[in-house]
């Protein structure tokens, strides 16, 4: 498939709710360094930044807005980088805490899950003999019971309160094919509106495979469902993330890095920052001739509101 000429969008997902203390000394976990690394990422060239929160006291993801509010203001003081918060928070939460941030920030974007999915972190509790933090490995293996909770009507709800009630626009969140299927329900609904971003998603256990056909599977999915009506943008998990998003991107698409998705920066290399990840994906795609979108033609692209209408 031809790449098309246009900008690309580069999202960095800076701290997420996976990875855990004991990984990498380099994952974000207070607010000062969750700020800083958003900050240095949005100048190596990210025109999103995804923002998950952690407590500062052991790294554990947390949904409290307040700590949310101790990052959100200095970044945006600092960058014009557009805000994504998540809806999808972190193993264990319920709806209703996963929202509570979004609802008070009523920020640009967040990301929304299409659908309920075994979503499984356990074989990580197997592969660290010590750990920084207690709750590390009781956290990664009790995933193997979990259910990752996204309903019809979770998501209806969240499109409802967070999307017409604030503005919000979403980073559709994609994990298998079924999931573009249930996007498509909303879309038909009326709920979702055109331009809309769907970040396609490998890797994860309990999710569609990081094989590289795959990523032609949901993007050929994707085209037949939606037409131009859609963003597409691809992150992958762990050692696929940079040649998965460096396809990606010459297929068309958009391209999300950062801590969340992989702690890596090449094979064994922890990377230092989420910098690094922006500025070797950045790197890539100017040397493709590539052009990296700013945060301005990614609002222009995505139809977001403006970070003038944000609640913080």
């Amino acid at each position: 498939m031809a790449q098309k000429m246009k900008k690309v969008i580069v999202t960095c997902a800076v701290t997420g709710g996976i990875h855990t203390p004991t990984m990498s000394e380099n994952l974000p976990v207070t607010p000062d360094e969750i700020a800083q690394q958003s900050i240095d990422a949005a100048e190596a060239g990210a025109s999103i930044l995804h923002l998950h929160a952690r407590n500062p006291e052991d790294g554990r993801p947390t949904p409290d807005p307040d700590v949310f509010m101790q990052f959100l203001p200095r970044i945006k003081q600092a960058t014009n980088a557009v805000i994504n918060i998540t809806t999808g928070g972190g193993l264990g939460m319920t709806v209703e805490e996963r929202l509570a941030a979004p609802l008070r920030a009523e920020p640009e974007m967040c990301s929304l899950n299409m659908g309920s999915m075994n979503f499984s972190l356990h074989p990580l509790a197997d592969k660290y003999p010590t750990w920084k933090y207690p709750w590390e490995p009781q956290f990664l293996a009790g995933s193997e019971d979990f259910i990752f909770r996204n309903t019809f009507k979770d998501i209806r709800m969240i499109l409802e309160r967070l999307g017409e009630g604030c503005g919000t626009r979403f980073e559709h969140e994609c994990y298998d094919i079924g999931h573009l299927y249930n996007l498509a329900h909303f879309v038909d609904a009326g709920l979702i509106k055109p331009p809309f971003l769907i970040q396609s998603i490998f890797g994860i256990l309990g999710g569609i495979g990081a094989d590289m056909e795959n990523v032609m599977f949901m993007k050929q999915t994707a085209d037949r469902l939606f037409g131009d009506d859609y963003v597409w943008s691809v992150l992958a998990a762990g050692r696929f993330q940079m040649p998965f998003i460096t396809q990606a991107a010459m297929m068309g698409g958009n391209v999300r890095v950062g801590l969340e998705d992989s702690l890596f920066i090449a094979r064994g290399q922890l990377a230092q920052s989420n910098a690094e990840q922006v500025r070797k994906i950045r790197t890539i795609l100017e040397e493709l001739g590539m052009e990296i979108a700013s945060p301005d033609d990614a609002r222009a692209i995505l139809d977001l509101k403006g970070g003038d209408r944000v609640n913080f």
